[in-house]
């Protein structure tokens, strides 16, 4: 049965969605984790990869594991947290994808090839989500360029281009652009910053 890893680097992670206030980042982040977690969750046994104590209330709430005692840096990270998990295929998935929902995973699990990868690219070249046949598969090739890098490696690879997966957030227009589609944790957390779109 697949597994599912969330990386999550920590609440205040989120520093370009200024200019909102620390208080409303740290919200923000929190509610498209929780958005992220509850769509993995419902998909197969979810474990979140961060040492923030703060997310780790949240993916209790949702039903998902907590590995902790992580490296710095989410290629080490997930390299870590991958050599903990005994599953088979695995997916990691970013936790700042506000628009997921169940079945665009099942359609990154769904693509995956036999003995290889499949991976959901952002618009900027980065790595959003990454299906991997066997763990053992992962080489922390995160950062720009990133999905190039990850399709470049000697095994069969395939692209799946979702919007729900495509569409992360780096900032505040980011979010907004984004808030119609949003989980419902996002879009309140939105509303109770004061930062949502007033129609």
């Amino acid at each position: 049965m697949a597994a599912i890893l969330v990386p999550f680097r920590g609440a205040e992670g989120k520093r370009r969605l200024a200019p909102a206030s620390p208080q409303a980042r740290i919200a923000l982040g929190l509610a498209m984790l929780a958005d992220v977690l509850s769509a993995c969750v419902a998909v197969a046994p979810t474990t979140l990869a961060s040492d923030d104590e703060a997310a780790a209330h949240v993916a209790a709430e949702v039903g998902a594991g907590v590995v902790t005692g992580l490296p710095r840096g989410q290629g080490a990270a997930v390299a870590l947290a991958l050599a903990r998990l005994d599953s088979r295929p695995v997916a990691v998935v970013n936790a700042d994808l506000p628009c997921v929902v169940p079945d665009d995973l099942r359609e990154l699990l769904r693509a995956l090839p036999r003995g290889g990868l499949a991976l959901a690219p952002a618009a900027d070249g980065t790595t959003n989500a990454l299906a991997l046949a066997d763990p053992r598969l992962f080489w922390p090739l995160y950062g720009p360029g990133s999905a190039e890098r990850f399709l470049a490696l000697p095994v069969r690879a395939v692209t799946v281009d979702h919007p729900n997966l495509a569409d992360d957030v780096d900032t505040l227009d980011d979010l907004r652009r984004l808030e119609e589609r949003a989980g419902p944790r996002t879009q309140m957390a939105l509303a109770m910053a004061g930062l949502a779109r007033v129609a």
